[in-house]
Parts: structure tokens; C-alpha cells; sequence
């Protein structure tokens, strides 16, 4: 047994776990219904800090009284010590651009490994607001940037400055200071790749735990800031954020098609983190107990993400109407526990013949919150070695099984059929981003991103199939001698029927492609809420809304900050 299987084999004990079937979870839509829970790596991020009680200090404040200048943060964590640099910058109004081709911003930062020395901020300085034009070293692990929120920053600066706080019901429909245009990482511009990051430094060796942080701080320090001008503005007259409204704020962020491209070309991570989700349900399905105490969680659990829910805002349609759909079944949900229930398996099953894939998804996330003693000791297994191993001496025959067994989906598709191969992904050299294009009207295809696994597959079974007729005892070795074009293909297959879950079961070539499913699964693994699709390709959304802040770090924590609610006036929730 590989040391990998191993771990997996004592995550599940003794007796194998139920896991719920392939077909059901690696299904496209339903990986697009899901949501933020335990495992979500801005949830696993905040326990680690708040439970290991980092110390994050501002040991340089050079601000101006408008909000100008650099700041540094020295962030001590139980084995290392690391910097977190913000540079704020004067950007006009007709400067400010969310796009990736943007060359100014608000903010630009900097996660850095150790002390900060004036040298050393120095070339920090001349790079980091560059961004992509600019080349840091490998003590760094990421680079961020950031933009004010047009319809929130000055109108809270503004309040606090007279004396007042910000309206909740202003706030609650745009959660936040700042949003992140971009978040950069594991060796990009010359920055710390994941192997070093994941292997040196332990508090950031989870995927995307060094990302999330920098996203934490920044919207810590867009609270300050914020008070920080108001305070200079007005003296005499200012009034500090209530805490309850300061956690209340989130960090803003959109999000586009850059992610779609990363799902499907890291399979086996994604694998991972779908098995431990999995795993943490299968688990909660037959060990978790359910009791008067258990039912009366869930319920107020339930209360609150209907509450969450009807703040969030939305102008899009497919959204608005996914929400109120996901009300409903909440309502049935709250029905069904009145009646006698054995054990939460019987529940999940009750859902799926009845609620939406979206409500069956969030009680999903429902029930893992209600057993963190069974679900939180996964939160160090999402790594996985992205490999992916050709195996030579794999029998062409065996191979045509593996084909036939874990990617039925993918024949099932009849890709002659018109619209089935209408859609070509590639990316802008103008835009620096991912676009769909037409395959019947558009040049480019040539250029094409290799993200049609499934038409990938079904090329490749169909030219086996011909060539185990000549050559039956053959093996996948001499297969790829006389076909080296799909040597990448095979290799996947090989190493994809090595995993548990494998491949999303989608043909992203389809004229009807929804996008928005890869987005909003990726997001949901991040921790992300309140989903505002600006259309099928891009979608807005709020990060760590209802976290602790710095100042709570220290104090009390019970990690309850799933769907937060806006406080009530005049006083906490």
C-alpha cells in the first residue's frame, strides 16, 4: 500500500466509508451547487490563527493622512516569522481598473518569509506595485492587489469621521472596503513555488493557505485604514468602527474564467479535495449522531442561512432564482425535521429525492458544521503530488476497461451531434485572460487550451479501439509508438483511474457550457459567499465576511462564522 492510500485508509478506520458514487458527485452542476463549509480553506486558515494565537503586529505605519504610504505587519505563527507589505498609492478615478491588464491599483502587497529590512523594502517597492511588470524573489510567497469599493470606502470613512457608523443595510449590499483583483502564488514572478513553500514552511504548506492569509490581511487592513483617514479627517468628531459591523465586512473579489482553466488541468488535487469532502460526509452519515440537541443546531443553522440568504444581493436571474429555490427547500427542510428521523443518512437520502442540487449541497455543508469532530481533522489532507504517471506496461485491453469503466460519461457523448463541439477555450493576448470562442466563426482554434477531456477521451478510445482489432495483446507502450499525439491523454486516464473521484464529467466544448459551475466550485473549496454572477462568465463574491479580526486573536474562538448575518442596530446578534 502507497503511503498515500495508507493515510486514506486510516482517515476512513477500519470499516470503508460509504462515498457517495462518481457519476453523482463529479457531475458538473452539482459541483456548481455547492457551498463554503468546514473545509473551505478560508475556514481551515482562521482556526489555524486563531487557535495557535498568532501574533500579528503593524511594527510600520507610514500613512498620510489621506491613507498613502506603506504599512508592514510582522506576523509570528508557531514556527516562522513572516512580513506582510501593503503599499497604498493615490490611483484617479479613470485609472482604477479590476481587469488583469490594469497597471495601477489602491494597494499592492506582498507575502513575505522573515523580517523586512529597509534594503529589502526598497526592492519590494520598486516591484510589487508593478504586479506582473515587476520580479520579486523566492522569499516572497504571494502578490496581491487591490481596489477601494467605490460605493463603500468613502461613504464609511465619511460616517465614522461625523461621529456615526456605517448603515447595516447600506453595508449589506456591498460587504466590503476593498476587493482583490488578482491573487498570485506558487512561483510566479520569480516568487516561491509550492514545492518550497509546502515543504519549508508548515503554517503555509495546505493548497492556497498562503493566498487566503493575504486576503485575511488585507481586509483587516482596509478596516484600518478606513479609520485610520477618518480619524486625521476629523479629530474631534470620530468614532471607531463597532466590532461587530468591523467583522461584518468581508474582502471583495470577482472572479472570471482564470479559474475554470485550473480545475481541469490539476485533476488529482481536485480529486483530493473532493474525497475529503466525501470522506467528511461519509462519516457524519454513519457516526454522527443525531439527537434532540444535534436537530436543534441544524434548525438554527437553517434559521440563519435563510436569513443570509435574503441579504444577499443580486441582479442576476439564474442567481436570484437558484436563491429561491435554495429557500424552499430550506422550508422543507425545517418541515422534514419535524418528523421522526433514525440517523442523518436518512436525511441526505430525503434530500436527494427532494430538494434541488443546490439544497442538497448546502445540507452537505450543514451537517459537516454540526461534526467538526469528525470532519476538522481532515483539513490536512487537500495536498496531492500533481503527477500524472504513464504505465507503459498496461495491457492495451486493460486500458480500453479503464476507458470504458471510469469515463462511461465521456462516451456517452455524441460529439458529432451538432453544438457538442461548438465551443473552443483559449486565452486573450489583449486581455491577458481565459475567453470561449466560436469554433464556426472565430480564428484561433489552433491555439486551442486543451480543457475538452472528455472529446479528448473518445479520440483516444476510438483510434484503441481500431488498434486492438490489428494488435489485441499489445501493450499501451507500443500503443503510443504508433500514437505519440495522445501520450497526454493516455497518462491521464492511467492515473485518474488511480484516484477516487477523478475527472469533472462535463464536455466544456458544448455550445450550452455553463462556466459558472467550474467558478463556483473552485470558490466553495476557497470559502467564499454571497454569489453575484455578472453574467455566465464572471461573478462577484465576498471573502471572509464574519471572520475575526486581529484584535480577536487571543480571545475566546468557537469557529462560528458560517453564513454570517448582518448585526441588528444597535446592539450584536
Amino acid at each position: 500500500m502507497t503511503t498515500s492510500a495508507a493515510i486514506k485508509s486510516s482517515l476512513r478506520g477500519s470499516n470503508a466509508l460509504p462515498l457517495r458514487p462518481i457519476d453523482q458527485v463529479m457531475d458538473l452542476e452539482r459541483l456548481g451547487a455547492m457551498h463554503q463549509s468546514r473545509l473551505s480553506f478560508m475556514r481551515i486558515l482562521v482556526r489555524h490563527v486563531m487557535r495557535e494565537r498568532w501574533q500579528i503586529v503593524m511594527s510600520t505605519m507610514s500613512l498620510d493622512n489621506e491613507g498613502y504610504g506603506t504599512v508592514i505587519y510582522e506576523i509570528q505563527t508557531p514556527h516562522d516569522l513572516f512580513s506582510f507589505v501593503i503599499f497604498s498609492d493615490y490611483l484617479s478615478p479613470d485609472e482604477r481598473n479590476d481587469r488583469v491588464i490594469a497597471s495601477k491599483w489602491d494597494l499592492t502587497m506582498a507575502l513575505v518569509g522573515g523580517k523586512v529590512s529597509q534594503a529589502y523594502l526598497e526592492m519590494l517597492r520598486k516591484n510589487v506595485p508593478k504586479q506582473e511588470a515587476g520580479r520579486v524573489d523566492s522569499r516572497v510567497f504571494v502578490l496581491s492587489r487591490a481596489n477601494r469599493s467605490a460605493r463603500n470606502f468613502d461613504y464609511v470613512v465619511d460616517q465614522l469621521a461625523a461621529g456615526g457608523q456605517p448603515d447595516i443595510d447600506k453595508i449589506a449590499k456591498v460587504g466590503y472596503l476593498y476587493r482583490t483583483t488578482a491573487v498570485y502564488g506558487s512561483g510566479k514572478l520569480g516568487m516561491a513555488d509550492w514545492e518550497k513553500v509546502s515543504t519549508r514552511w508548515p503554517d503555509f504548506a495546505r493548497p492556497f493557505s498562503a493566498e487566503m492569509f493575504a486576503c485575511f490581511m488585507l481586509r483587516n487592513f482596509s478596516l484600518f485604514q478606513a479609520e485610520h483617514i477618518a480619524k486625521m479627517r476629523s479629530p474631534a468628531t470620530f468614532n471607531p468602527m463597532q466590532a461587530d459591523i468591523k467583522r461584518y465586512f468581508g474582502i471583495g473579489n470577482s472572479t472570471g474564467l482564470g479559474m475554470a482553466p485550473y480545475l481541469m488541468n490539476h485533476p488529482m488535487l481536485i480529486n483530493q479535495w473532493v474525497e475529503m469532502r466525501e470522506l467528511a460526509l461519509a462519516r457524519v452519515r454513519q457516526l454522527g449522531l443525531y439527537n434532540e440537541d444535534a436537530k436543534e443546531k441544524l434548525n438554527r443553522l437553517i434559521y440563519r442561512v435563510q436569513h443570509h440568504m435574503s441579504e444577499t444581493h443580486t441582479e442576476d436571474e439564474w442567481q436570484s432564482q437558484n436563491n429561491v429555490i435554495v429557500l424552499k427547500d430550506l422550508a422543507l427542510l425545517s418541515q422534514r425535521l419535524e418528523s421522526k428521523l433514525d440517523n442523518w443518512n436518512s436525511l441526505i437520502l430525503w434530500s436527494e429525492e427532494t430538494c434541488s442540487l443546490q439544497g442538497q449541497e448546502l445540507l452537505v455543508s450543514l451537517l459537516l458544521e454540526l461534526h467538526p469532530e469528525l470532519v476538522d481533522s481532515l483539513e490536512s489532507h487537500h495536498g496531492s503530488d500533481e503527477f500524472l504517471d504513464l504505465d507503459p506496461v498496461m495491457p492495451v485491453q486493460t486500458l480500453k476497461q479503464v476507458i470504458e469503466n471510469r469515463y462511461a460519461w465521456a462516451l456517452k457523448i455524441d460529439f458529432s451531434e451538432s453544438g457538442s463541439r461548438d465551443i473552443f477555450w483559449y486565452r486573450s493576448e489583449e486581455k491577458m485572460e481565459p475567453r470561449l470562442g466560436q469554433a464556426a466563426t472565430e480564428k484561433g482554434k489552433d491555439k486551442q487550451m486543451a480543457l475538452g477531456v472528455g472529446y479528448a477521451v473518445r479520440k483516444c478510445y476510438d483510434q484503441l479501439c481500431d488498434y486492438i482489432k490489428i494488435f489485441p495483446n499489445h501493450s499501451t507502450a507500443r500503443f503510443m509508438v504508433t500514437k505519440p499525439k495522445l501520450r497526454g491523454i493516455v497518462r491521464r486516464i492511467q492515473s485518474m483511474n488511480r484516484c477516487v473521484y477523478g475527472d469533472i464529467q462535463a464536455n466544456l466544448l458544448d455550445k450550452n457550457v455553463l462556466p459558472m459551475h467550474l467558478l463556483r466550485a473552485k470558490l466553495a473549496f476557497f470559502g467564499v459567499s454571497k454569489f453575484d454572477p455578472r453574467s455566465k462568465l464572471w461573478v462577484r463574491n465576498t471573502m471572509f465576511q464574519g471572520a475575526p479580526l486581529l484584535e480577536d486573536i487571543g480571545g475566546s474562538f468557537n469557529d462560528d462564522w458560517f453564513m454570517p448575518l448582518a448585526p441588528k442596530k444597535g446592539g450584536n446578534v
